[in-house]
């Protein structure tokens, strides 16, 4: 098999992820702790040294008893002082300069709660709810990393403590301590929202039983220091898919409560604190230990500026998040690897914003750009290296380009041969095609062509057999399908993407449909909602001609969203559905060459519907 135009060996990949080369995130990041310093720590988890900063929470008092849940691109920072106890949640991309901005809100202010979270979901839990008595709170609260907003009610903790701390894997969270009695260890599990359910217990009286850091691979959970006075250095370990009391793992290198912990899979890494429970000196003692052993912590370095409660802290590669959820082993991004954009759209407002999503990472979705105004009724086509865009409610010429490698703005590509808004795309790895649209409210058959690298002015290619809008398009690396549009219609063209010529037909949909969008793989061509809003998706094979076949359902019925994909897996984002609020932010998936239902992806950053979608490895960009 031909590897051209792809990216990924597969022996490499093996060989990469039996050396633990498999790229993961690396970035640590601890709350600073103070009620005047606001700064996060960062390290790199990988290495030794000490930390950097990381920007400034959204207010500096906040910083004291606040925690930190972080996702693949994003980490939260929530609760904390304010003087009073505070329910802002702010977040910021690890990938990003500058601060933290607003997310959203706690159902209930606390500090000294505990953070944990998977790669699509965080998880806030228990803390206090005054600064004054000690108010304990069982109150367990979920956000998706995804999208702004606050915070809902997840469940309650077994107990309601404060200063007790987490760990995860990709499909568990656990809470150790804190609690009265002090030795509690409960469980979530992150797929089903409700309450906790017992663990064990930490296992010995000299074991940590409060105000201590977590950290975590995929399989096991590590929490060290606590406020227990007998014997404040000690580390334990408990294996997250069981039950079961927690057990010896060693010593840090200094005895202290208050800490924050962060890891990768491999590693963990322990922040600062306070040198005793009774109000001692503060800590800039940075610890390391192998999750994987067992064995007394080594110094790593120093946090920047002694704090006596580094109490929250996380990171981009913790066991939460799923190995094969990453993305590809680089440095730097590497084409075709999996990228998926969702560009433009109209819901409660107009948009330019350009999202970016890692199709194999549910609810991995960042901001990337811009476009040259708030548009919709855009499509897009695509190669591994540039997006072309064409269409707009104004029914213009004008095309913009976006490199997939790196975040920024849209460029002027050049103007297509009319002006149109929802014209249907597709492409191979050099040729982008445009077909239909309508200007304004009179559909055109026209189709025509651009080289996705070069900008330029687009040239005839031929005519649909059908003039029409709102159509969708999918693509082999020879052969581009038209299917749908409106005026409503069931007809599916074909053409030959590196030829010129009219399109030819290759047979109907299941229904007349328009606002229908479309994925393919090499071979198939799967096709997805529609109005007058359906669930249906049905399938065809692009090398043949024929109808469609059914293929399974949307979990509701919606139309005029858009798609985006890798080469397996096809994504459908936002859309309108039949009732309030009408446009919705919902990403769903499924598997291209399977048949069945789809499943919850995670979110766009809002609601929306008549935005342009693209990928950097459709199945227009295999060679075979």
């Amino acid at each position: 098999m031909s590897n051209s135009g792809k990216v990924w060996d597969i022996r490499e990949a093996y060989k990469q992820q039996r050396n633990n080369a498999w790229s993961r995130g690396d970035i640590g990041l601890a709350s600073s702790g103070t009620s005047s310093n606001g700064t996060i720590n960062k390290v790199q988890i990988s290495t030794t040294g000490n930390a950097v900063g990381f920007g400034d929470v959204l207010t500096a008092s906040t910083a004291n008893g606040g925690t930190m849940s972080g996702g693949q691109t994003r980490a939260l920072f929530a609760g904390g002082n304010q003087p009073s106890v505070s329910n802002v949640i702010c977040y910021k991309e690890y990938s990003s300069d500058g601060n933290f901005a607003d997310f959203g809100d706690l159902s209930v202010g606390r500090q000294i709660l505990t953070g944990t979270g998977n790669a699509t979901r965080g998880i806030f839990a228990g803390g206090r709810t005054g600064i004054g008595p000690t108010v304990p709170s069982n109150v367990i609260d979920t956000v998706s990393y995804a999208s702004l907003g606050n915070a809902t009610d997840f469940g309650d903790l077994t107990v309601a403590r404060i200063g007790l701390s987490s760990m995860q894997s990709p499909t568990r969270g656990v809470f150790a301590g804190g609690g009265s009695p002090a030795n509690v260890i409960d469980f979530i599990t992150f797929s089903s929202a409700g309450n906790a359910t017992d663990f064990g217990d930490i296992g010995t009286t000299t074991s940590p039983l409060d105000y201590f850091g977590g950290v975590s691979s995929e399989t096991r959970g590590v929490f060290a220091g606590g406020g227990d006075p007998s014997n404040a250095s000690i580390i334990a370990l408990i294996t997250i898919a069981s039950t079961s009391n927690s057990q010896d793992f060693g010593d840090l290198t200094q005895s202290r409560i208050l800490m924050a912990g962060a890891s990768n899979t491999v590693r963990g890494v322990f922040f600062g604190g306070q040198q005793n429970a009774s109000g001692g000196p503060a800590s800039n003692v940075i610890d390391f230990v192998t999750i994987a052993t067992t064995g007394n912590a080594t110094d790593f370095g120093d946090v920047s500026g002694a704090s006596s409660q580094n109490s929250g802290g996380t990171s981009n590669g913790h066991g939460g998040i799923v190995l094969g959820e990453l993305q590809r082993p680089s440095v730097n991004y590497m084409p075709g690897s999996g990228r998926g954009f969702n560009i433009g759209g109209s819901g409660p407002s107009q948009y330019s914003l350009i999202e970016m999503l890692n199709v194999a990472t549910l609810g991995a979705i960042s901001d990337f750009g811009n476009l040259a105004a708030n548009t919709y009724h855009l499509y897009a086509c695509a190669n591994i290296n540039r997006i072309v865009t064409s269409g707009s409610d104004g029914a213009t010429v004008t095309m913009e380009s976006i490199q997939t490698a790196s975040a920024g703005n849209a460029a002027d590509f050049g103007d297509a041969t009319t002006a149109r808004r929802s014209p249907g795309a597709c492409s191979n790895t050099t040729r982008g095609v445009f077909a239909g649209g309508n200007n304004p409210g009179s559909p055109i058959n026209n189709i025509d062509y651009v080289t996705i690298d070069t900008a330029g002015n687009a040239t005839d290619f031929g005519d649909l057999t059908v003039a029409r809008a709102y159509v969708a398009g999918g693509n082999s690396p020879t052969r581009g399908l038209f299917g749908g549009g409106d005026p409503s219609t069931n007809v599916i063209d074909y053409i030959t993407i590196a030829s010129t010529s009219n399109a030819t037909d290759f047979g109907d949909l299941l229904a007349s449909l328009y606002g229908v969008r479309a994925v393919s793989s090499t071979t198939r061509c799967v096709f997805m909602a529609g109005t007058t809003r359906t669930n249906v998706m049905q399938y065809v094979t692009i090398a043949s001609t024929g109808n469609a076949t059914d293929f399974g359902d949307l979990d509701a019925a919606t139309t005029f969203g858009a798609t985006s994909q890798n080469i397996t897996r096809g994504c459908y984002m936002g859309g309108e559905i039949s009732a309030s609020p009408y446009n919705v932010s919902t990403v769903q998936y499924m598997t291209i060459a399977s048949t069945g239902n789809t499943a919850d992806w995670g979110d766009l950053k809002n609601n929306m519907q008549y935005q342009g979608g693209a990928s950097d490895n459709h199945g227009g960009l295999q060679s075979s």
